[in-house]
């Protein structure tokens, strides 16, 4: 890289509006942060595939879940949340488990049961602290930091939202190494699989 590299970098002109959005390519790898693009880094494949698995593993239970009578719920990998739109504030989750939703139709807080992000070196600081309390005050009442090791999954941080001060509170971590398959009860009934959350 060239010493000066940082000389070559220009700032945004001004902050995004969400019409302006809309005009972007969608295959752009960016979150915008108050009207300000972020740029994120490409999920490496081992990060895709776990985020994969875990979109399977959460569909299968929500089909089940629907089975039960349970409102028609979906999951989608690195798909815009619009927390809000003034100023215009767009995330991607890793894995989101949401309502059903009519084409077009923008995904808000209110439609996401869960929002899902997982943790690298890279993201650490961003999906620990600046994410959820983003997804916190924007009213997402689930929210899971999945953790990794050599092997896959080797930890999933559970989180609720706690209403009257819009922060997270700490619902309890599952851990691989404690074995068993950990069954939640919220947001939906499901059982943890580990041997499906390998890479």
């Amino acid at each position: 890289m060239p010493d000066d590299w940082f000389r070559t970098l220009s700032s945004q002109p001004h902050p995004l509006t969400a019409e302006e959005y809309t005009l972007l390519p969608g295959d752009l790898l960016i979150e915008v942060v108050d009207g300000y693009v972020v740029h994120r880094p490409a999920s490496d494949r081992r990060h895709q595939i776990i985020g994969r698995r875990l979109a399977d593993l959460l569909e299968k239970h929500a089909r089940e879940a629907m089975a039960r009578g349970y409102a028609c719920l979906t999951v989608a990998n690195a798909v815009d949340v619009r927390l809000r739109d003034v100023p215009l504030h767009v995330r991607r989750p890793d894995v989101v488990l949401f309502r059903c939703l009519d084409e077009g139709h923008a995904l808000r807080p209110d439609d996401v049961v869960l929002a899902v992000e997982i943790v690298e070196a890279t993201t650490e600081t961003t999906d620990t602290c600046g994410k959820p309390s983003e997804y916190g005050r924007a009213g997402i009442l689930y929210y899971w930091i999945v953790r990794l090791d050599r092997i896959g999954v080797c930890a999933v941080e559970r989180y609720h939202l706690d209403q009257a001060s819009m922060t997270y509170k700490h619902i309890g971590t599952l851990m691989r190494d404690e074995g068993g398959a950990p069954e939640v009860g919220t947001p939906i009934s499901m059982i943890i699989d580990w041997p499906e959350l390998q890479d």
